[in-house]
């Protein structure tokens, strides 16, 4: 049985010790922002890493398992991940789930993931830290929460600009394929579906991802950040959005989504912005948006979940983050007896907010319409050493790219579309999503970032 040591440490910003950690590869951080904060994660130099390319033809949920190995108990008074598996699940993993025979974009892999046995936990409320190691003996496993320890001492990177000069889709593009989605809605192809818009450009010479995720920390931060260093890859994502939950309890595996639909702007004003969000909340069309991804997940968790435990406990919530308001609701379940979380991924990836309903015709417009995605859109995730599980979903969300000039930067943001969608209301949407990232990215070398 693996053993796991906790040290206690001073606090210290978890993008702080990110960000000079993020530069080494396999770096990770999970982060947590904003008024709810809970407990946020980093770590670095995994035990061991799994990633799998479309040849590759491994099964990816048996593949997760062989990487965690054997389950481990986990202290009820520490924070909910305590080791494990944390890494991306891109979204042509789904092809694996339910092969759609999707292409994949820039080379991505459908998965990279790392077990992590040392790793920093901080906790927000308490504002503490925990250096967390695990190993096959008490002795590794005090070694490697020393280890943990000392990134808490390593010297903050300085906060940089990365004097990206983005460039967008064209606008008239994506709001031909805005009303083409619309059209196939019309004709009863779907009833929905997530169409996203592409930004790019090329960060400064001295720039590095990780600057980027430090960036939006500061000026906007989010309730699931991500962030994650391949060897010649990284994302960075702002994620207002949780995809699934795990969590055990009283011997059960308790299961949870919280999709977000229904998007409104910020206003200049207080009453302006007040009125803004009063109209999203009354909005028939963003509630009938919302209402069918709510559908949609329960019948993903009803595939895993015991029968009648899946429930809507909340629909509809207001949430208001730094450029816009969205509606959230939330789907709950147990999982039935020997069902893991690993099983409920199965199930329910991708995320239905965005790919759209039916999910697998509205995966097919997309891949039409849009291409494909590769990291975007889909998860970053932590499988615990006990079963427990968390995870985002990959939106606003910037995708680095290494090549013999630097580093190339890809950004998306979508839209839900359904039945009166206007082509034009759908692409400002988008341009009000990714406000935020954009700003980060395009920031200039003195001043504060204005969100």
């Amino acid at each position: 049985m693996r053993t796991a040591v906790f040290l206690e440490a001073v606090w210290r910003e978890p993008a702080e010790v990110l960000g000079a950690l993020g530069e080494r590869p396999w770096a990770i951080g999970l982060l947590t922002g904003g008024a709810e904060a809970g407990w946020s994660y980093v770590a670095a130099e995994p035990a061991a890493s799994l990633v799998l390319t479309a040849a590759d033809s491994q099964d990816p949920i048996d593949a997760l398992a062989a990487l965690a190995g054997p389950p481990a108990e986990t202290d009820p008074a520490g924070p909910p991940f305590q080791g494990g598996v944390a890494g991306l699940l891109g979204y042509e993993l789904g092809d694996r789930f339910e092969p759609l025979g999707l292409l994949r974009h820039d080379g991505w892999p459908d998965l990279a993931c790392a077990r992590y046995d040392a790793l920093l936990a901080f906790d927000h409320a308490a504002r503490r830290v925990l250096a967390i190691g695990r190993g096959e003996s008490r002795a590794a496993a005090a070694r490697r929460a020393a280890a943990a320890r000392a990134w808490l001492d390593l010297p903050a990177r300085p906060l940089r600009p990365l004097g990206v000069k983005l460039e967008a889709d064209p606008p008239a593009a994506y709001e031909a394929a805005v009303a083409e989605t619309v059209r196939r809605i019309a004709a009863g192809e779907i009833f929905q579906a997530n169409l996203a818009r592409s930004w790019r450009g090329r960060l400064a010479a001295d720039a590095q991802p990780i600057d980027l995720m430090m960036r939006l920390a500061a000026s906007s931060p989010a309730p699931f950040a991500a962030y994650l260093r391949l060897p010649d890859r990284a994302i960075v994502s702002n994620s207002p959005e949780r995809f699934l939950r795990v969590d055990r309890r009283d011997g059960a595996l308790l299961a949870s989504t919280q999709p977000i639909k229904g998007t409104a702007p910020r206003g200049a004003t207080a009453a302006e912005d007040a009125a803004l969000a009063a109209a999203l909340a009354a909005s028939p069309k963003d509630r009938a948006e919302n209402l069918m991804i709510v559908d949609l997940m329960r019948n993903d968790l009803s595939r895993v979940c015991a029968p009648g435990a899946v429930k809507t406990p909340e629909l509809f919530r207001l949430v208001s983050f730094a450029n816009v308001h969205h509606l959230v609701s939330t789907v709950t379940g147990r999982l039935r007896p020997g069902r893991s979380a690993g099983d409920l991924l199965r199930a329910a990836f991708p995320p239905g907010s965005i790919t759209g309903a039916p999910k697998v015709q509205a995966m097919k417009v997309i891949a039409e319409l849009e291409g494909p995605r590769g990291p975007f859109f889909g998860a970053m995730v932590w499988l615990g050493v006990d079963g427990a599980m968390d995870s985002n979903v990959l939106i606003r969300t910037a995708a680095f790219v290494q090549d013999a000039e630097g580093w190339r930067v890809e950004a998306r943001a979508g839209a839900g579309l359904v039945a009166d969608s206007v082509p034009a209301s759908e692409r400002a949407e988008t341009e009000a999503k990714i406000a935020a990232l954009a700003a980060a990215l395009t920031a200039a070398p003195e001043g504060p970032n204005r969100e």
